[in-house]
């Protein structure tokens, strides 16, 4: 590969590797015959698609089981670890009672190999490794996350930091005078293990963005990857699925990255701010110095615990914004690019698994706000069928946030300071404790309005039922009175006795649904009626109003 814009003297990176974390919200399946969770849908939709449910780690053979994977159990605590791996296992555990599985799954694709980006035109292409593509389904939750992971080695810097600033994003934000999409690569193609393309961006088709905004209100997501989230599509595109799903969030997707490189201690501080805000500066813009999260960058988004700036070590410095995650140290270092007991397989499990809960709090909390505001826009409170939707919707929505706080919302994720400590520092970046009191609050007027709303009826069907009992008392007395009845039916053709019933019934059915619909001016008239302030003209005034008038 030829570097077209590396800087021989700011560095190389021996070994990089990129995680892409991308939530997306799937809709409400509405296909008629589509039963099931999404991933049990999804799963019967890949007959035709490479996409394949795989069992994490704990279900394969005990010799594929590494000592990376079992360092990353046992650095979360037992709820943390029930969330990702299931309940634990025992022979003695009661046949009524199995434990339960984990509520995360996970689909593979395997059949991509590679990914050629050109990142701007006239570049030579760089040729990235995959390690691994993957998409997390969430139990009770309309919520996915895409995961890919790309490696490669030996890059210039100024070529890693141009990577981390155009790949990963969804669409193009605009487009430059000669047609190619503004900051997004240039061109970017799936490669399979043959070499040969399976799928290419299409940020140079403007027309095609253009017009799905006009039409739909909504982005469109560019064709290498929507191919593959296949048999999936989005929400308002043509393309045929009862499952689809629409962006959360920005079109950057959120970023981790790792990078060994040669002596990191030479860096000056203007590289390190570039480094950690790749995806937010332009990599030809200047440095805004007045910017404050470049004046505080040290003190808002690093962590160097292991950071000593010594020829000793470590020298390994842990950056986080929230949407990247950024680890840089020495690749001379043994510990640091060890892959099954150093910091590259803390960063590609323990790190990881933080990354990612921290983006899926956000991503559920997101789609909670989105459900409750979609539901208040629908609502129309003079229509019955819009007021019965809308309080099955909120309920729904209620249960779920209930599950949701119980099985997935945690503060503490690990007992050790750093992964603790790179879990509070990415999830305060996000807002999410802010965000989760604002749905929380949401949804708990909500519940109050529907609670309200309930106590409202029931008290007007306590008033008619009131005065219907006040009109069948006067009744009940006056026959209690006389001790038998005013006019005597017991005898006579039975034809004359069944007339009379019917007759009686039907006058009683009307003074029953008389009084039910004048008893909200009856129980004012009752009101009236007790009130010993009020002259004996105001109470049949009050009477009258009962009988005479209509009602507005």
């Amino acid at each position: 590969m030829t570097d077209t814009q590396g800087d021989p003297q700011s560095g190389r990176v021996r070994l990089f590797h990129a995680s892409l974390v991308w939530p997306l919200h799937l809709e409400p399946i509405a296909a008629s015959g589509s039963e099931g969770r999404y991933w049990e849908v999804f799963e019967s939709r890949t007959e035709a698609s490479h996409w394949r449910r795989i069992d994490d780690e704990f279900m394969e053979d005990p010799g594929q089981f590494k000592e990376r994977h079992y360092r990353e159990f046992v650095s979360f605590l037992p709820y943390v670890q029930r969330f990702l791996y299931g309940e634990g296992r025992s022979r003695h555990a009661p046949s009524d009672d199995p434990p339960g599985g984990s509520p995360m799954h996970v689909f593979r694709r395997k059949d991509i190999a590679g990914l050629r980006l050109t990142l701007r035109k006239g570049q030579a292409p760089i040729e990235l490794e995959i390690v691994h593509l993957d998409l997390y389904f969430f139990h009770d939750l309309d919520v996915i996350q895409l995961n890919l992971e790309v490696r490669a080695t030996d890059l210039p810097l100024d070529t890693v930091r141009d990577i981390l600033f155009r790949f990963g994003r969804a669409y193009p934000s605009g487009w430059e005078e000669g047609g190619a999409g503004l900051h997004n690569v240039y061109l970017a193609e799936w490669l399979g293990h043959d070499g040969q393309v399976i799928a290419r961006s299409d940020a140079e088709k403007r027309e095609k963005y253009l017009s799905y905004v006009c039409e739909h209100r909504s982005p469109c997501v560019s064709e290498h990857w929507a191919c593959l989230l296949r048999p999936m599509a989005l929400s308002h595109s043509d393309e045929p699925g009862d499952l689809r799903y629409r962006l959360i969030e920005y079109q950057r997707m959120p970023m981790m990255a790792y990078l060994a490189i040669d002596e990191p201690r030479k860096l000056s501080r203007e590289e390190w701010v570039r480094l950690g805000l790749a995806s937010m500066l332009h990599p030809n813009e200047s440095l805004p110095i007045n910017e404050p999260g470049v004046i505080e960058f040290e003190k808002r988004f690093c962590h160097d615990r292991f950071w000593t700036d010594s020829e000793a070590g470590p020298n390994t410095r842990f950056i986080c914004t929230g949407n990247t995650f950024t680890v840089v140290g020495d690749a001379a270092f043994p510990f640091f690019v060890d892959g099954e007991r150093g910091v590259l397989a803390q960063f590609r499990h323990q790190y990881f698994v933080v990354f990612l809960i921290a983006h899926l709090h956000r991503a559920a909390l997101l789609a909670f706000s989105e459900v409750l505001a979609d539901a208040v826009n629908d609502l129309d409170i003079r229509d019955d069928v819009s007021v019965r939707r809308f309080k099955r919707r909120i309920r729904a929505n209620f249960e779920t946030f209930l599950r949701f706080t119980h099985r997935y919302w945690f503060h503490e994720l690990s007992e050790r300071p750093h992964v603790q400590a790179m879990y509070r520092l990415c999830s305060n970046h996000l807002h999410n404790d802010a965000m989760y009191d604002d749905v929380h609050d949401e949804i708990r007027e909500m519940s109050h309005y529907l609670d309200s709303d309930s106590q409202r009826r029931q008290s007007n069907t306590v008033v008619r039922l009131t005065v219907i009992t006040i009109l069948g008392l006067i009744a009940t007395v006056t026959t209690g009175y006389f001790g038998m009845n005013i006019i005597a039916f017991g005898e006579g053709p039975v034809l004359e006795r069944a007339l009379h019933g019917l007759l009686a019934t039907s006058v009683f059915i009307g003074l029953v649904l008389f009084a039910v619909a004048k008893s909200k001016r009856m129980s004012d008239f009752l009101e009236a009626l007790s009130d010993e302030r009020l002259t004996l003209g105001g109470k049949f005034r009050a009477l009258w109003g009962v009988i005479g008038k209509t009602e507005r």
